[in-house]
């Protein structure tokens, strides 16, 4: 099992040369992955919330990175233009060197949809035609597709993505399955979707098992991830969650813990509260220990 990590979204303001600082020590201390939430807006009681455009940010750690793979957890296709998100995936992928994952979702958080002017309604029915232009353009390079929300007359990505770039999908709703489960290469799930507990992301995982056969696919074709939270010394609370138990305590009792989901994923990603340089240095020897299991 692969240990990953996301960094700051909206906690606190942070410096672009933090996150340079906390995805450089990420690498070295070992972490498999780094990823960003993609957000524009939140609103927590009174308060207006916003991160660093998530792609931007991306494009800017491939570059201060060697080795880890990186990606957004995950990016609502409606957000931006389906082709030129492709086309923004190919671009970090060329930066990272092919270290790319793709992930993409629907879409929850109404309040930056409609800050933003995005089309909050019928989302799953506009993904369906967001992921047939995204996939078409990499797995192919040309999207030709005309449809009742989209249309693409002869487009080209040009330059190519690589036809193999790994598209993660963050859901199991049974539509979203139905609609991706041909294509995708990695599957995730947010910890309040099985209150951070190995035994209920199983019971997901089985869904996700089952839409995949429906497709003439196995499990065994895709990685498995999934998003757990993590509270050290000095917690603040991570936005926009529902409570739920955290993975808690010293090193080894932490990596006990996160031990308890090898088997039922290949991947985690750590959401860690504080999200510091120090947690990142907390947590270097559970991640070892990990990998090195």
């Amino acid at each position: 099992m692969q240990i990953g990590i996301q960094l700051p979204e909206v906690e606190r303001i942070v410096s672009w040369n933090e996150y340079r600082q906390m995805a450089i020590l990420a690498e070295e201390v070992g972490f498999a992955s780094i990823w960003l939430g993609d957000h524009f807006l939140y609103r927590r009681k009174d308060e207006d919330l916003g991160p660093w455009e998530c792609w931007s940010m991306l494009a800017a750690l491939a570059a201060v990175t060697d080795r880890v793979l990186l990606g957004p957890l995950v990016s609502p296709t409606g957000f931006r233009n389906p082709a030129v998100l492709a086309k923004m995936a190919a671009t970090v992928d060329e930066i990272s060197a092919g270290r790319l994952i793709l992930g993409l979702g629907s879409g929850w958080n109404e309040r930056e949809f409609d800050a933003y002017g995005v089309p909050y309604d019928r989302r799953v029915s506009r993904f369906e035609e967001e992921f047939t232009i995204i996939t078409e353009l990499i797995r192919k390079g040309r999207s030709d597709f005309s449809g009742e929300f989209f249309s693409q007359d002869d487009n080209v990505l040009i330059p190519p993505a690589r036809s193999d770039l790994p598209i993660m999908i963050g859901s199991t709703g049974p539509r979203m399955l139905e609609i991706t489960a041909g294509e995708m290469d990695w599957w995730n799930e947010w910890f309040a979707n099985f209150g951070n507990r190995p035994d209920k992301l199983a019971r997901l995982v089985d869904q996700l098992e089952a839409a995949l056969a429906d497709a003439g696919r196995e499990l065994s074709e895709l990685v498995t991830s999934a998003a757990v939270y993590v509270e050290l010394a000095g917690a603040i609370g991570r936005n926009n969650t529902r409570r739920v138990s955290p993975i808690a305590g010293e090193p080894g009792e932490i990596t006990e813990q996160l031990m308890g989901f090898a088997g039922v994923v290949d991947h985690l990603q750590l959401i860690v509260d504080p999200i510091t340089l120090e947690s990142i240095e907390t947590l270097a020897p559970v991640v070892q220990t990990i990998h090195n299991a």
